[in-house]
């Protein structure tokens, strides 16, 4: 996995790979919106507690406060660990698993998660066949602020050994475990399929006593390895993928829970983008009430960039484009709802043979701050996925970095997981 990033993002930024068809989207997304006076955004350094040489940095936030978690490795092994900020100070670092065996990846990375009775989960990845980069995704709970984890288990009884990646966990309406991951097993079990078959979009969820109580499709067809996010709105639960059509058109669409089946796909934008290999670029989606932004990248026109959009109904219909970055993206997105409506979106920014990751606040009306470096101006270059998360009236994002350069952090020097804080005006 780690390999097909590599190489995917170099060729995403100007379309040239392979499979790539420069079709122009039935409705050409908006050029850049007019900056708005103010960025509405202080951003400063942010000292975060994981180590020299860790990864895979992920957010989450809760009421209680957001939770860093990252991979470190030793040798063969790999344990993930984890921290939770409250007011303006990380609780000590915890442990919740640790392996020899496992699955690690730039753009799937692992999970800690407060839920909203409190209950502490974790989903990290082993793998099944290395050779095919096949894995189960593995979770565990924790009611006791992680000292102890249950046993860790599986959300799915499949026992194929194709692809099980990319989890979004929600709190479950009722109370308990909701989560999302694409699901490969057809590769397995569907021979006769002349392209082997298709990943699908799948979903469990799991009662407050962690019975299990659904497991069932969401997507029968959806992009290989792109990310997943999930909302809650007062709608129900929604969530963003990048689809894949018969025709290999892999635009962001959304679903929603609605009395504990999913709704029909709703495109967010018809960028028509077709190609034959999954870009590795994921959608972002957030939520304040019934309004949701949604963040992602295509290389429709022939060169990557980074968009934005807006729905007030929850995802039934979007309003139009607004384009993100200033010169060429490798997308990598996140976006996070302000209470007046407006979001801030991030995306990874290529310009002067630099990759940097960016904020700008957009609003549905189309407006735009200038943007925002999150780095400063002599950092290295930025790698993997980028995390943003919203935590009262501030925003934390963290990245993995390089000091020299290379497009990734894995290929330039020393790695190290860095941090930055905002506070929203």
């Amino acid at each position: 996995m780690i390999l097909r990033v590599t190489l995917l993002a170099g060729c995403i930024l100007f379309a040239g790979c392979g499979g790539q068809r420069n079709e122009q989207s039935t409705s050409t997304p908006a050029t850049k919106a007019p900056p708005a006076p103010s960025p509405d955004m202080t951003v400063v350094p942010l000292a975060v507690p994981a180590t020299a040489g860790a990864s895979e940095p992920q957010l989450t936030s809760s009421s209680r406060g957001t939770i860093l978690s990252w991979i470190e490795s030793t040798g063969t092994a790999a344990t993930l660990r984890f921290a939770e900020r409250t007011g303006a100070r990380w609780s000590e670092p915890g442990t919740v698993a640790t392996g020899k065996d496992w699955f690690l990846s730039d753009a799937d990375m692992p999970t800690v998660q407060r839920l909203a009775n409190g209950t502490l989960v974790a989903a990290w990845y082993r793998s099944t066949e290395v050779q095919l980069e096949a894995y189960d995704t593995w979770l565990a709970y924790s009611k006791d602020e992680g000292k102890t984890w249950s046993t860790p288990f599986k959300p799915y009884k499949d026992r194929t050994k194709t692809q099980h990646g990319f989890v979004s966990m929600f709190d479950q309406p009722g109370g308990g475990l909701g989560l999302v991951w694409l699901d490969a097993r057809e590769w397995e079990l569907n021979q006769d399929a002349p392209d082997g078959g298709a990943v699908m979009l799948r979903s469990a969820s799991f009662d407050p006593s962690w019975k299990q109580t659904s497991d069932q499709i969401v997507n029968l067809r959806v992009c290989d390895c792109c990310q997943t996010s999930v909302v809650t709105t007062p709608d129900g639960v929604v969530v963003a993928f990048r689809d894949r059509s018969d025709k290999e058109i892999r635009d962001i669409h959304v679903t929603r829970l609605a009395d504990g089946k999913w709704t029909d796909a709703q495109r967010v934008h018809a960028d028509n983008w077709e190609i034959d290999s999954c870009p590795v670029n994921g959608p972002a989606v957030s939520a304040f009430g019934g309004t949701l932004a949604a963040a992602w990248f295509t290389a429709a026109s022939g060169q990557g960039h980074a968009y934005a959009a807006f729905s007030r109904d929850a995802g039934r219909t979007w309003g139009d484009p607004i384009r993100l970055d200033e010169q060429l993206s490798t997308g990598r997105v996140d976006v996070e709802m302000v209470d007046d409506g407006t979001a801030v979106a991030t995306w990874v920014e290529f310009a002067n043979q630099r990759s940097q990751m960016k904020a700008r606040k957009v609003s549905a009306t189309g407006s735009a701050a200038a943007p925002i470096a999150i780095q400063g101006a002599g950092a290295g270059s930025v790698g993997g996925f980028p995390r943003m998360v919203r935590q009262g009236d501030e925003l934390l994002f963290v990245w993995s970095e390089a000091a020299t350069g290379g497009e990734h952090a894995e290929h330039g020097g020393p790695v190290q997981v860095k941090g930055a804080i905002a506070t929203l005006r």
